[in-house]
């Protein structure tokens, strides 16, 4: 838990390669997946690297893999997952891979080519052995083909004169066309011939396939009767307007047998020589299956190698490479160990070094998670990364995120059925890892299996708090209520008001576990529910704002910031303590003070509260100022206590106070910060002017000393000399201003000229951050109101759906059918439970959980503006696709 309460440290350092050991190295340290390698080449073109060449290798087998895989998927062949996770090959490996898969795509191409010409083939015979064997049976249903040839005559009469044609010799042409094209094809024939042409078509029952794409097509046999050379012309024209295929057919009918005859031994033929064709394809497609995930993981890793090795720097003179990267302090002597191992794989004599590197830069956040803080990690990094050693909020969110769901989910059978279902995930994971599923909202709800599991545990636990199980309450240990009402009285009084003063039995003592059941049945559930859920949720949001408040001084101690914490987490605290920490003590003191035997006098908290900022009291009668201490022996109407007197001593002193003290928080926090800032940096100035005051000075004398020593002696190096002299001097008076800023911020030699200060930006920023946080401490309490709101209609829901369905059901009398009308009421029942309340529902209070951690508790703390540790790692290509 360490690791996550707090980033890991980070190192900058700067890695020596040598160029035969730099390929291993590197992929030894992507096995590692602790290092995030530097861009030292920033500026150059992505095309004028070094390793340009090898990377465009890769692209050119990564396109070879997915033409094969394609091809598997074409013939619905599963890619097999591995659980082997193979080493990234040596790069004279490479020539092998790219010689395997060029043999593989040739092969797949060549045979592709040659079964697309044979389908193409086997669907114009097919074709053809349809026309013939439609035009045979057409020419058979009217006695031959001269009798046939008789009739059209007969059929075809001029238009003008009626008088039949029977001189002109007919022909016809015989072919296929697509179904669907059919009414218009025979309407354009009719319309562009004039009716002088005879058309009758028939379906073709046999389905055929596309020979390129493969999928289904329907088409049907046409012949057309024709008079003349003219009118042939234009029915081949409007034929191969609609792509239809012309067949030859003969007009003899033993010629039309003897051509069948030969087609269907040549589609037999063609038949036998498409099946070993395809053999031969799966064959080699089979042979590729089991090594295709292999490949893809190897290629992958290859490619990442080479685009690393891109990112450093090649030192022509030492033959060598130079990497700058961020890696985890506690995985030096781990990164130590691949780099030692990698120059062992590679044969070289000369070790690679790993230096650590001073630097101001801002390191990158990393933490370490398993699978079950993993989600919690990430609903934290939704709203922002955290800063490099800020404190992390997910070590609180573990906790604090399914019980803020329950609040408002709060069923002890809902959250057993989230909870069971969480759980199943959970028990087959491995299974469901294996399977890999395209599915993104399963992939979702697979992805946060160790949260569902849970909230609906969490959510048993405040079912059992408020003491329901399906919109039902259970009676376990009996009623604390006068009188105890059993089944036959609660049937009967169906007007039932629960009294504190006459009903409740102060000898038995409440209900040992969560709310008494007796309240589901009264008419005020909803007064006495409403007040305890609505003061538990502001006491629920206080107490995780101020934990947010305390967290912010974790921050301020750990990067040594004293002046935040007078500044800023003082001030915050007092001012959130001073207004709704004492709302919640007096929520407590209520509960405490005031029991069921004392309710007449019992305070209005929330118009007390109001009146606490209006500076409005009420007092009791003269004479009875102490009446309210001792509400169990006063009389209201005597003393004149009511929900807005003053209920406990000095009340009005000790509210004035915690007002006032609020009050100044505001200025604190608005005004010191700044003025301090600007004081710091003028007292800096003043350093700096007096230090170059006085080297001006001593370089002065310095330089006369040198001159009179030179005339003396006669020697001297002139403007060298008195160079050397001066930044001799410089470089003393540096280290002394530096040693006068010990305890200030620390700089260095070359910071000795300061920053522009600017002022105004600072006190903005310090105004904007005051008014957000005191008119948030307001609209965050307000805002926890949301765990009291969904948490009532939640329960109402559930209310509403039993009464809906199965006590309607229940009060049926119906002989036999009964049995029956409860089945399928109890299915609706079921839907409705799991689709609206636990997905629709669930759904909302996972929203409303996710904006009182972004809004109400980070902000308090944690800034989130830092940026994600992107370590160079195999591990995620174990399962990767191309097409990532």
């Amino acid at each position: 838990m360490g690791a996550l309460f707090r980033s890991e440290e980070m190192n900058l350092c700067q890695i020596f390669l040598q160029s035969e050991a730099s390929y291993a190295c590197v992929s030894e340290l992507g096995e590692l997946g602790l290092v995030q390698f530097k861009d030292l080449n920033p500026d150059v073109n992505a095309f004028q690297r070094k390793f340009v060449n090898e990377i465009m290798r890769c692209d050119e087998m990564e396109r070879k893999l997915r033409y094969i895989e394609k091809e598997m998927k074409k013939d619905e062949m599963k890619i097999p997952d591995t659980i082997e996770n193979p080493k990234a090959p040596a790069p004279k490996e490479m020539i092998d891979l790219e010689a395997t898969f060029e043999k593989i795509e040739s092969e797949l191409r060549e045979v592709n080519t040659n079964a697309e010409a044979l389908r193409r083939n086997f669907l114009e015979l097919s074709e053809l052995r349809e026309v013939l064997k439609k035009t045979q049976v057409f020419f058979a249903e009217h006695g031959g083909h001269h009798s046939m040839i008789d009739d059209v005559q007969m059929a075809l009469v001029h238009e003008d004169t009626g008088i039949t044609s029977t001189t002109v010799q007919l022909g016809f042409v015989a072919g296929v066309v697509p179904r669907e094209k059919i009414p218009v094809f025979e309407r354009m024939m009719w319309f562009a011939c004039r009716g002088n042409v005879f058309l009758r078509y028939e379906d073709i029952d046999q389905v055929m396939k596309d020979p390129v794409t493969g999928d289904e097509i329907f088409k049907s046999v046409f012949i057309v009767f024709y008079q003349g050379e003219q009118l042939k012309a234009r029915v081949r024209k409007i034929c191969e307007g609609f792509k239809a295929v012309l067949y030859p057919c003969p007009e003899n009918s033993q010629e039309r047998f003897e051509m069948s005859n030969g087609v269907s031994t040549r589609l037999e033929d063609l038949r036998t020589v498409l099946y070993q064709t395809e053999e031969h394809r799966r064959r080699v497609l089979a042979s590729a299956q089991k090594e295709i995930r292999l490949w893809v993981i190897k290629v992958k890793k290859i490619k990442a190698i080479y685009h690393t090795l891109n990112l450093c720097n090649f030192d022509l003179s030492h033959n060598s490479l130079i990497a700058e990267c961020w890696c985890p302090v506690m995985a030096l002597e781990d990164v130590q160990m691949a780099l030692r191992h990698g120059t062992e794989l590679s044969g070289s004599t000369v070790p690679s070094i790993l230096h650590r590197m001073n630097t101001k830069e801002t390191p990158p956040t990393y933490f370490r998670t398993n699978k079950f803080t993993a989600v919690f990690q990430s609903i934290i990094h939704a709203y922002g990364v955290a800063e490099y050693q800020e404190v992390n909020p997910a070590p609180y969110t573990v906790i604090s995120f399914p019980f803020l769901f329950a609040v408002m989910f709060g069923d002890v059978g809902h959250g057993f059925i989230m909870f069971l279902f969480g759980l199943w995930m959970i028990a087959y994971e491995k299974k469901f890892l294996a399977q890999k599923s395209d599915n993104e909202v399963w992939n979702i709800f697979f992805g946060g299996r160790y949260i569902i599991a849970m909230m609906g545990l969490f959510s048993v636990y405040t079912g059992l708090i408020y003491n329901e199980v399906f919109a039902k309450s259970v009676n376990i240990f009996g009623s604390s209520w006068i009188p105890n009402y059993d089944e036959a009285a609660l049937e009967a009084n169906t007007d039932l008001t629960l009294d504190p003063l006459t009903m409740f039995d102060n000898v038995t003592g409440p209900y040992p576990l969560g709310l008494d059941p007796i309240w589901l049945s009264s008419l005020n559930k909803i007064t006495f529910t409403n007040s305890f859920k609505m003061k538990m949720s502001v006491t629920i949001g206080i107490s995780q704002m101020i934990l947010g408040v305390l967290l912010g001084l974790v921050n301020h101690v750990y990067f040594r910031k004293p002046l935040n914490i007078f500044c800023q987490f003082i001030p915050e605290l007092l001012f959130l303590l001073c207004l709704f920490g004492y709302l919640v003590a007096l929520i407590f003191y209520k509960w405490v003070s005031y029991t069921n035997h004392c309710t007449q006098c019992a305070p209005s908290l929330l118009i007390h509260f109001i009146n606490m900022f209006l500076v409005k009291y009420q007092h009791a009668n003269d004479g009875y100022q102490n009446a309210s201490y001792s509400c169990e022996t006063a009389d209201p109407d005597i003393t004149g206590c009511t929900s807005q007197t003053t209920f406990y001593p000095n009340q009005m002193i000790i509210q004035l106070c915690l007002v006032v003290v609020a009050l100044l928080c505001v200025p604190t926090m608005l005004f010191i910060k700044p003025f301090v800032l600007r004081h710091r940096h003028n007292s800096m100035l003043k350093k700096v002017e007096g230090r170059r005051a006085g080297l001006t000075a001593v370089s002065q004398s310095a330089l006369i000393h040198n001159e009179e020593l030179d005339e003396q002696s006669g020697t001297g190096n002139g403007t060298a000399d008195k160079e050397q002299a001066i930044s001799d001097i410089e470089l003393g008076s540096r280290r002394h201003l530096l040693e006068d800023n010990v305890n200030e911020t620390p700089i260095s030699a070359d910071d000795v000229k300061l920053e522009e200060f600017d002022f105004s930006e600072i006190f903005i920023g310090q105004a904007i951050h005051t008014i957000e946080y005191c008119l948030g401490c307001i609209s965050h309490t307000a805002s926890y109101l949301r765990l009291w709101a969904l948490s009532l209609a939640h329960s109402q829901l559930s209310e509403v759906l039993w009464g809906m369905l199965f006590r309607f059901s229940l009060k049926m009398n119906i002989p036999y059918g009964g049995s029956v009308i409860i089945f399928v009421v109890f299915s609706v029942f079921a839907v409705l439970t799991v689709g609206v309340l636990l997905l629709m529902e669930g759904l909302s209070a996972f929203l409303h959980t996710l904006r009182l951690h972004w809004v109400e508790f980070q902000s308090k703390f944690y800034h989130g503006s830092g940026y994600n540790f992107d370590a160079f790692s195999f591990k995620n290509l174990q399962n990767a696709d191309l097409d990532e």
